[in-house]
């Protein structure tokens, strides 16, 4: 009896935990769209507007490139023919934030329960480091090609022109811009409130 209390205790655990992730909007390139369907994800982004004075559509474009919005995205596994090797990178969660920096992030805004699966903690910590960005390498916050560069490369990537011979990424930083263009636009006439 007791087994079966502890296997029904495990199953209705895993059933809830599995019920609580959270899926990606339907129409991620439409950006009320996407805030109708998530409203908390609105509110969530108007706080990060309003802590770090950063554009919603260009801090939810990076999202949207780096995890269509995923909440445990993470980097494709790597093969040696049919043995996995390990992923390209420790990116993990909605931003794909890397550990090293995430830690940073942590230390300077985070708290304890700072999480990359958290769609709020997520966009604060792009927020955060969007402002980075234009305190280190002066990119405005407007400006979503060049601050998706430096999301992309690093800071010191970014000033060392590591992009540069790139091809694919400048096309990717491009594309970030125009989305980030789109939501703006779109932004613009959404009747959210």
């Amino acid at each position: 009896m007791i087994l079966k209390k502890s296997i029904f205790s495990i199953v209705v655990g895993a059933l809830f935990m599995v019920g609580c992730a959270s899926t990606p909007p339907s129409d991620i390139k439409n950006l009320c769209s996407i805030f109708q369907e998530k409203d908390s994800w609105y509110v969530s982004a108007h706080k990060v507007h309003d802590k770090y004075g950063i554009p919603i559509n260009v801090a939810m474009s990076i999202m949207a490139q780096e995890s269509g919005f995923v909440e445990d995205a993470k980097p494709k596994m790597r093969w040696f023919g049919f043995i996995p090797y390990g992923r390209g990178s420790s990116s993990y969660g909605y931003s794909q934030a890397q550990d090293d920096v995430w830690e940073d992030y942590t230390s300077e805004e985070g708290s304890l329960f700072t999480s990359r699966t958290s769609f709020e903690d997520s966009l604060d910590f792009i927020g955060w480091y969007m402002t980075k960005t234009k305190k280190i390498n002066d990119v405005k916050f407007s400006d979503a090609f060049n601050q998706y560069l430096n999301y992309h490369e690093g800071w010191t990537g970014y000033k060392n022109k590591t992009y540069l011979g790139k091809n694919w990424l400048i096309d990717v930083a491009r594309q970030v811009h125009i989305r980030a263009q789109n939501y703006k636009n779109q932004l613009e006439h959404c009747n959210l409130y």
